[in-house]
Formats: C-alpha cells, structure tokens, sequence
C-alpha cells in the first residue's frame, strides 16, 4: 500500500520505501530514485537512508534494549520505521513531536494502528531517558566499541571529488563557480582535473552534474585512469564499464580521438554509460557491448587493444564509507568466489591485448586476496606478460611494495583501491 503523504513528509515516505528496495531488492543505498519527488525531497531522502543505513548497527542495540519484547523478530517494515525515527531523534536533531508523530502516522499507513502505538511508545520512551541510553556490555571492549560506533572509521563523514571534463569546461571555471555558490572546494593534490568537496548537494541541486561538464569520480578512479594513460588515437578496451565513469574519464584524456569498446554485461547500466558518452560530448567514440567479457573475449577474432582496463567487480571493502549497505552484506566466502571471478576476467582481458600494449588491474578493494594475490597469480598462467611500475605516475605514498598503486581512506582521504599495470611483451 502507498502511503498518503498528507500527513506524513514525502522525504520520510521515499526513505522507507528506498531502505525496503535495499533490503529485498540489493539496491545500491546512493541509487534513490523517484521521478516524481522533488531535489529537496529525494535529498532529504538519501540522507535519511544514508545516515540508517550507516548507524545501523547502533540503532538497533538502543530500539532492542528499548522493545519489551523479541526486537529481531519484528517484521523488517516495522524496524525501518523505528530506525528512522531513532536516527532523526539522536543524530539530525528534529523535534520530538515532529519526528515521533509522522513515523507514528507512517507505522498505520503502512501496517496498522497497533503499530503507530507501538512506535509511539519505543520513541517517545527512548527521547524521555535519552540522557540515560545504556551502554553495550558484552565483556569485550571491542564488540562494544563496534556497537556503538557501527564501525567508527567506516562512519567518517567522506571527502568527496568531482571530475573536471576539459571537453566542456576547465577546472578554473568550475571552480570559479562553486566559490560564487559558496560551495567550499579545493584542487585534488593528485590529479589535475579533479576538485575536492565536503558536500554534493549544491551541485546536483543547481544542474551542474546535468550536461557534462562536471561528474562525481572519487580520486582513486581518476587515479586508475591516469595509471591507464589512454592517448588520443588509441583503441582502448574497458571490460567493466558500467557505470562509466573511468569510460569518461579516459575518452576525456583521448580528448574525443579514438575508439572505446565499453563492454559490460548489464544492459541496463550499459544505457547509462551511453547516454553518458553523449551528454560528455563522446558519443561517437563509446562502443557500447552488452556481453560477459568472458564470452566476448572468446569470439571469433575479438578487437586487440592499445590499453584495456579492467576495473573487476569486488567486495567493496575500500569504499564502506561511502556503501554504508556493504558492511551488512560481505562475508568471508565472497572473497574466496570473487577471486574466481576475478581471475576469470583477468584471463579473458588477456587475449584482448596488443602485443606491447597495456591491461590495467583494478579493484575498490584493499584486501590481498582480490588485489596483489591475483596479480601474482595472473602472471604466473601469462608468461606474456609483466609488472610495469606505477611509480611514475603517482605519489610515492601510493605505491605498495610490489611497485602497484594502493590507495587508503585513512591516509589518502579517498576510496581504498588496487591497481596494477601489466604489460603485454611485444612480439
């Protein structure tokens, strides 16, 4: 049932329905959509959905201890509801009366009267004692720092960047207009078309995101890119192009000259990286290829590359700052079966490159088993290939010990990533 939002916010109504399509559905926490909310509605929105999603863990230790009852098994609907009011209650500081009565109205909108009461009592219970919330007491001061932080370094508010596209604008002139909209930003120290930012919000508010001229791409992909070095002319393989920013990024630095094969396996996401090279000014040069890069590197004849890039699906475990929803997904298991995948990719992106040319490896991963083991591993099967360093493109800072770029949230203030060059032998 959709709930009427007479009485309720439409901002309170899109962030439930946006934290039950992450739930069921696997939907990305940043991927709200609504076609007919407002900016300022889905805004409010994401940062209701981002803050639940990130203080989870925290949330659910006060609401059990508040619930005189089973509280892991109250039906997940009810659970969103009372996470959002809670969040509201201790971290965005809204009124009692404004919090706890629309998430009452919401519970009976969505479920039933008993719940609107049930809601009621938990929240205005927990706002009356709020000075006295109790503290977790497992024994160990590591699970009890963990409950009450939800992960403390995962929860750092993120520095985000922005990427400049010289095709559109230059970096001055953006610049120039985050100052007049009193958008704090300074230059990226590591990349020449990047400016840093604590907030996006101005930004997407105002279009400029809209034609082009302006995408969000963490530093640690326009570092990837920049490892990739695509040249004007060149034909470059992306083998994982979805969503598209490294796409974008390095049709820019080929500046519009040359050929792209973005080739992906969801097409959905596929039509994003096409509308995108469009709205870059690039259109002509992306090649969209709807395939497992598997299948399409064992056809007959496949395209040899200048430079292919193989940006692989990973655990994510380098971004949790910015993919709240991830800490509550990944297992131990998903390394072992990304690894396979991943060694897979890396064997498939193999055969798609020129003698002489270039594959770059990456991941948004910090962890050995997806990064500098399955280097190890892929040049031991490919004997065709070998380490080229990265040191001449990046910081020393950022080059591990085998001479491949690592980047960390802590250090770096950006995503955690993995890349490495690999160069094909000529013939």
């Amino acid at each position: 049932m959709e709930p009427s939002t007479d009485t309720v916010s439409p901002a309170r109504v899109l962030a439930l329905q946006h934290l039950e399509r992450v739930r069921k559905d696997d939907a990305y926490v940043g991927e709200l959509t609504a076609d007919d909310a407002d900016a300022r509605t889905r805004r409010q929105a994401r940062e209701l959905v981002a803050g639940v999603t990130r203080q989870r863990r925290w949330l659910d230790f006060v609401l059990g201890e508040a619930y005189h009852d089973d509280y892991e098994s109250m039906e997940h609907r009810l659970r969103q509801i009372l996470r959002l009011g809670l969040y509201e209650l201790l971290f965005q500081s809204t009124p009692t009366h404004a919090a706890v009565d629309e998430y009452v109205e919401l519970a009976k909108q969505e479920l039933r009267p008993g719940a609107g009461n049930l809601v009621n009592g938990v929240l205005r219970t927990i706002d009356r004692d709020r000075e006295h919330i109790p503290t977790p007491d497992t024994g160990e001061e590591t699970e009890d720092l963990a409950v009450r932080y939800s992960h403390p370094t995962c929860n750092r508010r993120p520095m985000y960047s922005v990427r400049v596209n010289p095709l559109r604008t230059s970096r001055d002139e953006v610049a120039h207009w985050l100052n007049e909209h009193d958008v704090v930003n300074i230059d990226s120290p590591y990349l020449d078309d990047h400016l840093r930012l604590k907030r996006l919000q101005t930004l997407i508010a105002e279009g400029l995101l809209d034609d082009g001229a302006v995408a969000v791409q963490d530093e640690s992909a326009g570092l990837v890119v920049k490892l990739l070095d695509p040249q004007p002319g060149d034909t470059l393989i992306d083998g994982c192009a979805a969503p598209g920013g490294k796409t974008m990024h390095a049709a820019a630095r080929m500046e519009g000259d040359g050929t792209i094969y973005a080739v992906d396996r969801n097409e959905q996401r596929l039509k994003r990286v096409e509308e995108a090279a469009a709205t870059h000014g690039v259109g002509d040069m992306v090649r969209a290829e709807a395939a497992d890069l598997r299948e399409w590197a064992d056809q007959p004849d496949p395209p040899q590359a200048d430079r292919v890039l193989l940006d692989v699906p990973c655990t994510g475990l380098g971004v949790l700052a910015k993919r709240a929803d991830l800490r509550w997904r990944r297992v131990p298991d998903d390394l072992e079966e990304m690894a396979a995948l991943q060694d897979q990719l890396l064997d498939a992106a193999a055969a798609l490159v020129r003698p002489g040319g270039l594959l770059v490896y990456s991941t948004c991963s910090i962890e050995p088993e997806e990064n500098e083991q399955r280097v190890d591993a892929f040049l031991a099967r490919h004997d065709a290939f070998t380490t080229a360093s990265v040191a001449e493109h990046v910081p020393d800072e950022m080059v591990s010990d085998a001479g491949h770029l690592a980047t960390l949230p802590q250090r770096h203030r950006m995503d955690g990533a993995f890349a490495a060059r690999l160069r094909r032998v000529p013939s």
